[in-house]
């Protein structure tokens, strides 16, 4: 054994679970030539053609995929497919192919080095989509080359899977009875390997360090609530922990709904969705309603803007998954790594910081109340009230605007709070809205100004973050002196212990993919609404988020 492989590696838990098997490592297709030979000018033609079909048929392959997944992969690799359609990226591969006469693998390189730099450039959201763009320009590269889709291999036995960063493509297709935990050198807790990893209950681990240095089918243990990756630990120890692990995911898997603590404090638990297949998806589940429709989902593929009457149509089959059930439904959150080409300014420097969510209303005013005569006509004549939430409200008169507007087409009005300077307010913005519900994604990112993506900053874009928290409690505060709903819709809501936290702080309603939900509402059956709120008030208290962890676990007894 090596000197390594006697010591435990560390990185950021965000997919809660242990695993315990031999690793095996997911490698990147090895990169071709980046020199070729000059094509004629009478071949140039056909060879683009020729790109264009590649591109093609990588696109209706990630858009078929997407077709046959849920929840949020689903989404994820609907904007993956979009990628390969990508008309900037398809014209920087024309200019090589035509002016220059590139060989298409070529020309396919050179333009995503041009956008992995513009990318990388911009940081925040836009950096996510690295992983992505090389992911389509290696699937492109092979149909090209008339070799095997590149990904994962077929796994004969279950393991660890180990990687630089895993592809929307790859993590979507993971199997869970094969693929025991995970473990990324690179990725945020919010990054789409996250997300997907938590959709499909896999242990998962991101920004691990060293962790290159662990050789394939070395046998390791994997913990999700920690971070800590142990090499060659005791096999009986190692067993003992997934059993009692696996006790936990059964108990899981049979939890019933509504949810409420153990001594019958009621936790609304909702489903976030992003269509109509989604929604009844979700209305199979323990979900008690929805808590987010990412109505910017249904777009990504459109170049103008549909009519209301489209737009309605799009949106009723929400609604009639969940009759007489809360639905709330978030307006666009366009721009930043969601480009709907009719509402995002392309080319912005910092995304992130840019032109998105309710700020796009500054490029046509039009656009934010043709969708929500839309909303209102979609929910018209159901039973019980349509929620309706704003992203990236930012100032007061904004929220406003926003909740006159709602309220004249009869729906009840909310923000998203994903700004610091809502929460810091929070009393004033919910003296005007109906309901809160916090985006921990984002609020996270811009509270510890920290690119969720940049695996550097992995310990800062964490919600378990103090400074995180304490913004969460005081938003839940000010949802309780007013006497008014406060939910969590980001990623947060789907870790069973922060779930338990959140409602110890006072916030109404979780708001996750559904195949999380089982997971959340057992753990929520286990513990006290005191144990709750004695967990919340010992994690504000803490240092780091591995201190709030530890605290939360203390108090809850997880």
């Amino acid at each position: 054994m090596s000197d390594f492989a006697s010591r435990d590696t560390f990185g950021t838990p965000v997919v809660p679970g242990v695993a315990y098997g031999p690793v095996a490592w997911v490698r990147r297709p090895e990169t071709p030539s980046t020199s070729a030979p000059a094509l004629a000018e009478d071949q140039r033609d056909a060879e683009y053609e020729r790109f264009q079909e590649a591109a093609s048929v990588v696109s209706q392959r990630l858009a078929e995929r997407a077709k046959k997944t849920i929840g949020t992969a689903s989404d994820v690799l609907a904007m993956t497919s979009q990628l390969a359609r990508d008309k900037g990226w398809q014209r920087e591969v024309r200019k090589r192919i035509r002016k220059e006469g590139t060989p298409a693998v070529q020309a396919t390189m050179a333009a995503t080095d041009t956008f992995v730099a513009l990318f990388k450039e911009a940081g925040g959201l836009m950096a996510e989509r690295v992983t992505d763009i090389c992911d389509v320009r290696d699937r492109v590269i092979a149909e090209l080359e008339g070799l095997p889709e590149p990904g994962i291999p077929v796994l004969d036995h279950p393991v660890v899977l180990f990687a630089d960063d895993l592809a929307p493509a790859d993590t979507a297709g993971l199997n869970p009875d094969n693929v025991l935990g995970i473990a990324t050198v690179l990725g945020g807790p919010t990054s789409h390997t996250s997300i997907i990893a938590r959709q499909l209950g896999i242990p998962c681990i991101v920004a691990a360090r060293d962790l290159e240095q662990i050789p394939h089918d070395t046998m390791v243990q994997l913990d999700g609530r920690t971070g800590r990756i142990e090499m060659d630990p005791d096999p009986e120890a190692a067993q003992e922990a997934v059993a009692a692990d696996r006790t936990q995911r059964e108990l899981a898997k049979s939890w019933q709904g509504p949810g409420r603590t153990r001594d019958g404090e009621p936790v609304q638990l909702l489903a976030n969705i992003q269509d109509g297949e989604g929604a009844r998806t979700a209305a199979g589940s323990q979900a008690e309603g929805v808590g987010l429709f990412r109505t910017e989902l249904c777009f990504l593929g459109a170049a103008s803007e549909p009519s209301v009457d489209q737009q309605a149509d799009i949106y009723r089959p929400v609604f009639e998954a969940f009759p007489g059930r809360k639905v709330v439904v978030r307006t666009l959150d366009a721009g930043s790594d969601k480009p709907v080409a009719w509402a995002s300014v392309p080319d912005e420097e910092n995304p992130a910081l840019g032109v998105r969510g309710l700020r796009t209303s500054g490029i046509d005013p039009n656009q934010l109340p043709h969708q929500v005569d839309a909303i209102a006509q979609a929910a018209a004549g159901r039973e019980g009230e349509t929620w309706v939430m704003a992203p990236m409200v930012s100032t007061v008169a904004e929220a406003k605007w926003f909740t006159d507007m709602a309220r004249e087409r009869g729906l009840v009005a909310g923000i998203m709070v994903e700004v610091p300077a809502v929460a810091i307010l929070a009393e004033q913005f919910l003296s005007i809205v109906d309901f809160f519900s916090i985006g921990t994604n984002d609020l996270t990112q811009y509270t510890m100004a920290a690119d969720r993506m940049n695996p550097n900053l992995a310990t800062y874009t964490d919600p378990w973050q103090p400074g995180v928290l304490a913004l969460i409690a005081r938003t839940a505060e000010a949802g309780r002196k007013l006497g008014k709903p406060v939910g969590v819709c980001g990623e947060a809501a789907a870790d069973p212990l922060l779930a338990c936290v959140l409602h110890g702080m006072g916030i109404t309603s979780l708001s996750m993919a559904s195949s999380a939900i089982g997971a959340v509402g057992a753990q929520l059956s286990q513990v006290t609404g005191d144990q709750c709120r004695e967990a919340a008030q010992a994690v504000i208290g803490a240092g780091s988020a591995d201190d709030a962890r530890a605290e939360a676990r203390r108090v809850l007894g997880a």
